[in-house]
């Protein structure tokens, strides 16, 4: 089933690949030329003189070589070719998978460890598509042909030395399953090396800033270690594997010089029989380890592909079969009796929470961390479906719209802003790649960032590095805004936008968030009390749920939780 599945790629390259295999099997046929070309001269054209048959047939072995290099060339660029484009068509795949899963899969799979799986994994499975076939049909093919042909100048030799690799096929399966298993932990322990190594790069500044280098260098040294451990493994699996291979091998020079020997001795067979057989038998050496690389291709390869198909066949995020788009959005947002874990059977986040917000209204969520805020910015794009209840947009439940279109009409600003590695340009373009550059410098005018964007001596044309590390939290943030604008939701969340900002850039930007949340309806999750004070209506949420609500000053008013919070704020400034 897993050898079905993977000879599929082979299919829109299956006319280059065919071309391949045709050269493989004339090389093959080239192979077998020399050792009998060999025999005729040392029994026939050298003892009785035929100099010209000896030249033209030397000759004929020239063009034979030459030809032989040029399929030699067709296979080694061409081959390689096939198996690029299968690797790139896979990875493809999985990027394309990765896409669609959902944030879940994330949260419990570490970056470099996917990372594994698109790059070192694939580059087995290249290596696999293109050399496992070749050496499969080249060797069995010379096996055959040379078995026939030894056979035809003397059976009882032929069978003697045939009768040896049975022995050789039965050790290579036998240490084949404890190679496997080597390698397969082998691959593992290369995922979680990546896994710290991409954490550790990731978070260098925080290391550096708490000067844990000794820290992050005894984490990665322990990945390191098993590392080391796993390949010494597979490795060990792999001596016993081919150092046992190399003795059958060389044990099979011994036979056929010693029963060559005495058949000669014996006058069975002539001495250019002989020296034929000695030919043949170096020929077809080389498809045995031909074979016994293959096994070791076969081995990486399939285990490589074996974890890619895991990838590619985790579920994704899946529409219902009667979605449709979600269009001309007022905002109008509905929460009735909405459950919510991350694990199924864990303590549920969200319990039985019921709230309506009307277009254009702006309401904040606040409370403790821990009960469920910024899971409520989640589970509205539906990044993670409910575990009870449902969510109106305009009356429709999001669970029949597609997430396409949902997630096209909410816009999201958060206190973590990603950039992509690339211009300032392209990461505010990122909110709608089909607009204009006018249109992307006047979100930036709206987003208070195109004056300072201009000063800068490539202008949008700058390079802000990777996550935006050129940049500071409130250029960063702006942008993100003008990314939002230039989309144009009708639906906007706000978490913690501002929370990480000094006093003076958070007054800049509250401007641009207050400019972008006009005529949208906006959810702003926010532990800044003073940020939220003019929003239509005030939520405050616990771990039990919703436990008041009001504008702001209908809570000072109440004197609850919502006064309480407000006033330990402010009683520290």
């Amino acid at each position: 089933m897993m050898l079905k599945r993977f000879l599929r790629y082979y299919k829109p390259h299956r006319k280059l690949f065919a071309l391949d295999m045709l050269c493989s099997f004339l090389l093959s046929i080239c192979d077998l030329f020399y050792p009998m070309i060999t025999r005729s001269m040392l029994n026939d054209y050298i003892p009785n003189k035929k100099l010209r048959v000896l030249i033209v047939w030397g000759v004929l072995l020239l063009v034979i070589y030459l030809v032989k290099m040029a399929f030699k060339y067709f296979i080694q660029y061409y081959g390689h070719v096939v198996g690029v484009r299968m690797q790139a068509d896979m990875r493809k795949e999985a990027f394309e998978h990765i896409e669609k899963l959902p944030f879940s899969y994330f949260d419990n799979n570490k970056t470099g460890s996917i990372m594994s799986r698109i790059v070192n994994d694939l580059q087995e499975i290249a290596e696999l598509a293109h050399h496992g076939p070749e050496d499969l049909i080249v060797s069995v093919f010379l096996l055959v042909g040379s078995f026939i042909l030894m056979a035809t100048i003397h059976l009882p030799l032929t069978l003697i030395i045939f009768a040896c690799i049975p022995f050789l096929v039965i050790f290579a399966a036998r240490k084949r399953l404890k190679m496997s298993r080597a390698f397969t932990e082998s691959r593992v322990e290369v995922a979680e090396v990546n896994a710290t190594l991409e954490n550790s790069i990731a978070g260098i500044r925080v290391s550096k800033a708490f000067d844990n280098a000794a820290y992050e260098t005894e984490k990665f040294e322990s990945s390191n270690r098993r590392f080391v451990l796993a390949k010494s493994k597979a490795y060990r699996a792999m001596a016993e594997f081919f150092g046992g291979n190399g003795f059958i091998v060389d044990f099979l020079n011994v036979v056929i010089l010693v029963a060559g020997g005495l058949f000669t001795y014996y006058g069975a067979i002539s001495f250019a029989d002989f020296a034929s057989f000695i030919i043949f038998v170096n020929i077809f050496m080389t498809p045995i380890r031909n074979l016994i690389n293959f096994v070791e291709q076969l081995q990486d390869g399939m285990s490589g592909f074996v974890r890619f198909c895991e990838l590619v066949d985790t579920p994704v995020e899946q529409d219902a079969p009667d979605a449709r788009a979600l269009e001309s959005v007022k905002g109008k947002i509905e929460f009735e009796h909405v459950s919510f874990s991350y694990e199924e059977g864990e303590k549920q986040i969200l319990s039985d929470i019921n709230l309506a917000i009307e277009p254009g209204e702006t309401v904040a969520l606040v409370g403790p961390s821990g009960a469920g805020k910024t899971t409520m910015c989640h589970i509205l794009p539906r990044f993670y479906d409910l575990a009870g209840g449902r969510i109106l947009i305009d009356g429709q439940d999001i669970t029949g719209v597609t997430r396409s279109s949902l997630r096209r009409n909410i816009g999201i600003v958060t206190q973590d802003v990603f950039l992509f590695t690339g211009t300032i340009y392209e990461n505010i373009a990122y909110g709608r790649e089909t607009a204009s550059r006018e249109e992307v410098e006047n979100a930036a005018r709206l987003a208070n960032i195109h004056d300072f964007i201009v000063s800068l001596p490539d202008g949008y044309d700058t390079f802000v590095g990777e996550r935006g590390v050129k940049l500071s939290g409130g250029q960063k943030q702006r942008i993100s805004i003008a990314r939002v604008f230039l989309k144009d939701p009708a639906i906007l969340i706000l978490d913690e936008a501002t929370s990480a900002l000094d006093n003076a850039t958070e007054v800049l930007i509250q401007k641009s968030l207050d400019l972008l949340c006009r005529g949208r309806t906006t959810i702003v999750v926010a532990h800044r009390l003073s940020t939220v004070k003019n929003a239509d209506e005030i939520i405050v949420i616990t771990d039990e749920g919703i436990r008041e609500r009001g504008s702001h000053a209908a809570l000072l008013e109440k004197n609850g939780i919502y006064a309480e919070l407000y006033r330990s704020q402010f009683a520290s400034v």
